[in-house]
């Protein structure tokens, strides 16, 4: 009789587990956040805290993807881009891991769900954000010059005045240039004091 109560007492329990997993499979996770603040060892055993800044806890469902965390956290601490890093159950301040992923966050909840296994749900985790700055729109590469082509540059005489063909005429102290039109004569005659120059 006593044999079958304990066996009866060990069933209760066993189904009293599998409950208690099923409750915390479907509950929601809570983040405690911390934000504005900075790490910081403390005097005089030098373990690190976090000091200054805001705590809030922001509770979401357990199955959130990132990217709708990622914007919750935003709202809730007031940045448009948020970074979240994370302190694992068992490790310090320290040691903190980065979140960036929905696969991240996955294996965060899952060493949570590890470590809280005799804690009653919601499970909380330690949270700590910090503002990211925008990304900056890449710049076009510079094209590299063509090989075996050089830069096309223009020629020199290409901005000269045209050269008008005439001759210098220097009378009675005038000095005139007469030019004519037509075919260009093969030579230009300075005249100067009856000296010719050719």
């Amino acid at each position: 009789m006593v044999a079958a109560s304990s066996s009866s007492s060990s069933s209760c329990t066993s189904f009293g587990s599998i409950d208690d997993v099923s409750v915390r499979t479907n509950s929601n996770v809570k983040f405690v956040c911390s934000y504005g603040g900075r790490i910081l060892p403390r005097y005089p055993d030098g373990k690190l805290r976090y000091v200054g800044g805001e705590t809030r806890v922001l509770a979401v469902d357990r199955s959130i993807p990132f990217s709708e965390l990622q914007v919750k956290l935003g709202e809730l601490c007031g940045w448009g881009r948020v970074g979240l890093r994370c302190q694992l159950p068992t490790d310090d301040l320290d040691a903190l891991v980065s979140v960036t992923s929905d696969e991240d966050l996955a294996n965060l909840i899952e060493e949570y769900d590890i470590a809280a296994r005799d804690k009653p749900p919601p499970l909380k985790i330690r949270a700590f954000l910090h503002p990211t700055p925008p990304s900056k729109p890449s710049k076009p590469l510079p094209r590299p010059p063509l090989k075996g082509k050089s830069p096309i540059r223009s020629p020199p005489d290409r901005c000269a005045p045209p050269r008008i063909p005439g001759r210098l005429v220097r009378s009675a102290g005038d000095l005139r240039f007469s030019g004519h039109h037509g075919t260009p004569r093969g030579h230009q005659f300075l005249v100067h004091h009856g000296n010719y120059w050719q």
